[in-house]
């Protein structure tokens, strides 16, 4: 499905992005197989990153020194969500590197007590600076792809240090300011009813129910994870979106590519995703898919990606 919206330049969405397009990488993302995600593809290497918050886990792909794309995952997410994806940008000549944010699966060590001087909670400050330092490690601006609430993280990295990026892209962003999750399909009004940790216990629930009906060695994996990522991360993240940032009007005056993607069976309304891309000047994608995009349209995300990498290359 191809969405009709604003780009940065005020024209209409160029043909050629999301699902609508019936080609190689749709064919290629149709017959994806179950597979083991905690196995990494050939040439993706992993690494670790020392954030001001701690030590990140770390997997990158491609030539060090070619333009740079960070895949930042979101609450309960890690840098494998981004597995499939990593070989396809990095074939397409970039430089690409993706971390487990700061308390979730290898990176559960990284928290707001490592800082100087030390905190008591995971806040948004907290993930924005350790992305800020990530895209720090070299001169010159990145291309940033946040997923979930990691794209709210990245447009605060943005509004800090907008020179450092070179286009932005939000996958499955919350679409709405304030309490965002109030606005989630079905069950988003019991988010304004009970505790973060309540919340927060609900969604592990969800998850590990295989509510998302993953295929099994996906289930495997996502389950794995819990094993490690604290719980209070995810509670505070919880409670950070319920407060999120009303950043519409800043993006909207940024004359950088950047782009929605999100599946059309989201955990927010597609409509609200619409209207969020109209309101900040970016082209939407929209995928056959949930909330997780990246893991069951991973080619034709990387697709979509690498003609907005490219368009900014030759603007």
């Amino acid at each position: 499905m191809v969405s009709a919206g604003s780009n940065a330049q005020g024209g209409q969405v160029p043909e050629g992005f999301g699902s609508g397009l019936v080609d190689d990488a749709a064919r290629r993302d149709a017959a994806l197989p179950d597979f083991d995600w905690a196995a990494l593809p050939a040439g993706v290497m992993r690494g670790e990153f020392e954030a001001p918050s701690g030590t990140l886990a770390t997997i990158a792909a491609g030539v060090p020194g070619k333009p740079r794309v960070v895949l930042v995952p979101g609450a309960t997410g890690s840098k494998e969500d981004f597995i499939l994806m990593l070989p396809e940008l990095a074939a397409a000549g970039y430089f690409v590197l993706s971390c487990d944010i700061a308390g979730q699966y290898e990176s559960a060590q990284a928290g707001p007590e490592n800082l100087v001087p030390p905190r008591h909670c995971y806040d948004y400050e907290l993930f924005r600076d350790d992305l800020l330092a990530m895209l720090d490690t070299d001169e010159g601006a990145v291309h940033v792809v946040g997923y979930s609430f990691a794209a709210v993280v990245a447009q605060l990295a943005f509004v800090q240090r907008p020179e450092k990026f070179r286009s932005l892209t939000l996958i499955s962003c919350p679409p709405e300011p304030g309490q965002s999750l109030r606005y989630v399909r079905l069950a988003g009004w019991i988010s304004c009813w009970v505790t973060s940790r309540v919340g927060t216990a609900l969604m592990i629930w969800g998850i590990r129910s295989n509510i998302a009906r993953v295929a099994p060695q996906r289930l495997r994996f996502v389950r794995s994870r819990f094993a490690f990522t604290r719980r209070t991360s995810v509670v505070d993240i919880i409670g950070l979106m319920k407060r999120t940032p009303d950043l519409r009007r800043v993006l909207a005056a940024a004359t950088l590519p950047k782009l929605v993607a999100v599946g059309e069976h989201d955990l927010w309304p597609l409509a609200l995703h619409r209207s969020f891309a109209q309101s900040i000047g970016a082209r939407i994608s929209v995928y056959r898919a949930g909330h997780s995009p990246s893991e069951t349209s991973p080619y034709q995300i990387s697709r979509d990606l690498i003609a907005l990498f490219d368009a900014t290359v030759s603007a």
